[in-house]
């Protein structure tokens, strides 16, 4: 197990210096790795996948975790007031192109549900990432990029419950249970994260780091943990115990976390790939092409009215669309919820592919594109 998972770790560190040299995220690479080393691949893993399973569930967990800690209670309920008009024309634009494609090949609702979820989220750190990257941070458009993210994100905390019952096959009563249990728990999370946040933060506090990232992630895991027991996503519990940690805080937890984030999330990303036979995406690449064109022209359409509302020039409109374009984090994690329940065979190399295009394809664009945006600015 040592030396295959000591082979996997090494390698992805290899492919993240490329990926760095060449300017890209290292999303697509690490996919590519799982690829190569899962069923049908060229040398298929033998020993250390069920390590890998866990690993890749803690990246999940504490990548959901930092991106919670971008953000306080206040911040998120302010951001979704200001741009919930926008959140839904996003949700709308994006996860049409899934649902309909899924319906068109006949794969049936519960694909339909998974496949809008596919199409509809945008990578939060692939954007984080391009923003930071091409020194976008501190633009007007900024904000209502992170607010779209927000809102995603909130988003997705109520639609992983209503996936989960469906994939579960689980009756209509059922279901409106399983949904009902997840949304009050999602609901008590958040109200504790605005009005008791402070004690949180006293109970998690020290000087010490060692003792601060045992205190977090432990938490992170303990309340992951109770939500996947009430049917709502441990990701989605991870992401509410960031919200709930702020300020200086928050900021020396990120830190902490960072290394230990990038590791599981490049497992998670690897053992994406070794669940998808790479002989099946040959079948789906035309379609999964066809498909990241529609979704590029549907983000960039929702960066353009988001920004626009928000009264910033056509420069700015256009830097918003092209930062919502990648694909990552959240639609690998809902493909692999969907191959895991068997909703169909084809939607997991579809998704694998879809997500290579998108994430090497967005930050690409953003680079290849800064130069035009650059002298709109200026003539403007």
């Amino acid at each position: 197990m040592f030396l295959e998972f000591g082979a996997v770790v090494l390698g992805l560190g290899i492919l993240g210096a490329l990926a760095l040299r060449v300017g890209i995220s290292p999303i697509p690479l690490y996919l590519i790795a799982g690829l190569a080393f899962g069923t049908g691949g060229i040398l298929p893993l033998a020993t250390s996948e069920e390590f890998t399973a866990v690993g890749a569930e803690l990246g999940v967990i504490l990548l959901l975790l930092t991106l919670g800690l971008e953000y306080n209670a206040d911040e998120l309920v302010t951001s979704l007031k200001g741009n919930a008009r926008a959140g839904i024309v996003d949700l709308v634009l994006n996860a049409a192109p899934g649902a309909i494609c899924a319906l068109l090949l006949g794969w049936g609702p519960v694909a339909a549900v998974a496949m809008a979820g596919v199409t509809y989220a945008t990578s939060s750190g692939i954007t984080a990432k391009v923003l930071s990257d091409l020194g976008w941070i501190g633009n007007r458009e900024t904000p209502v990029v992170l607010s779209l993210l927000v809102f995603e994100d909130l988003t997705m905390a109520i639609y992983l419950p209503v996936l989960t019952a469906m994939l579960a096959g689980l009756s209509l009563l059922g279901g409106a249970v399983t949904v009902a249990i997840a949304l009050g728990t999602v609901s008590v999370v958040l109200v504790v994260a605005l009005r008791y946040g402070r004690f949180i933060e006293a109970f998690v506090r020290s000087p010490n780091s060692e003792v601060l990232l045992l205190k977090v992630v432990g938490l992170a895991l303990l309340v992951a943990g109770v939500a996947q027991q009430l049917q709502v996503s441990a990701a989605v519990g991870a992401f509410l115990v960031g919200i709930a940690l702020s300020g200086e805080l928050a900021e020396d937890a990120q830190a902490l976390l960072a290394p230990l984030r990038d590791l599981f999330a490049a497992v998670f990303f690897v053992f994406f790939g070794l669940q998808t036979d790479p002989t099946k995406i040959g079948p789906v690449a035309g379609l999964a092409v066809l498909l990241a064109v529609v979704s590029m022209i549907t983000k960039l359409l929702t960066g353009v009215y988001a920004a626009r509302r928000a009264g910033i020039a056509k420069a700015g409109q256009a830097r918003a669309g092209i930062a919502l374009i990648p694909r990552g984090e959240f639609n690998i994690v809902i493909a692999g919820l969907a191959v895991a329940a068997g909703a169909h065979p084809e939607l997991g190399p579809l998704a694998a592919a879809y997500v290579l295009i998108l994430a090497a394809f967005g930050p690409l664009a953003a680079r290849l594109v800064q130069p035009l945006v650059t002298a709109i600015a200026k003539r403007a």
